[in-house]
């Protein structure tokens, strides 16, 4: 009679078969720092959230999303549109020199980056929304219609 292998222990088993068993935390902790912000939204995001959750001018919003080493506030995917509320924080000591640096990240990764104050959202988080929307879907540059035709090629 042959002895029966042991049972694996609790937290081991076939996650050789399933993907793995390693968290996508661990792998990205930008990742678990967003997941994190989700729970702790301030007023004016919150307040901001419930309107561009509505999905206005048809565009859908994700709300503390990373992209690269940063975690945007919301972020709209589809026209590449970063929203970052700025409150009173934004404007104090070099936070404003590392929200330039954060700027020109998103902008060198292709995002249109729109702040807004979080006064104006606390005052008017339906207005501010609305703006924002029309903002994402009217952007300036349209990075997939290429660049304008030059004077003259349009003929």
């Amino acid at each position: 009679m042959s002895a029966q292998p042991n049972p694996p222990r609790t937290g081991e088993g076939d996650h050789a078969q399933r993907g793995g068993g390693v968290s996508p935390t661990a792998l990205r902790p930008v990742v678990g720092r967003a997941r994190s912000l989700r729970k702790t939204m301030t007023l004016p995001e919150v307040l901001l959230w419930q309107q561009l959750r509505l999905r206005p001018k048809g565009l859908k919003f994700r709300r503390q999303h990373p992209i690269g080493p940063y975690v945007v506030d919301f972020c709209c995917l589809a026209v590449r549109l970063v929203v970052e509320i700025d409150g009173f924080a934004h404007d104090v000591g070099a936070r404003a020199s590392r929200d330039a640096v954060r700027t020109r990240f998103f902008e060198d990764n292709g995002y249109i980056v729109r702040r807004v104050s979080a006064s104006h959202v606390l005052a008017d988080a339906v207005g501010a929304a609305e703006a924002i929307a029309v903002g994402g879907a009217r952007p300036l540059h349209h990075p997939s219609g290429g660049p304008p035709p030059r004077a003259g090629e349009d003929l």
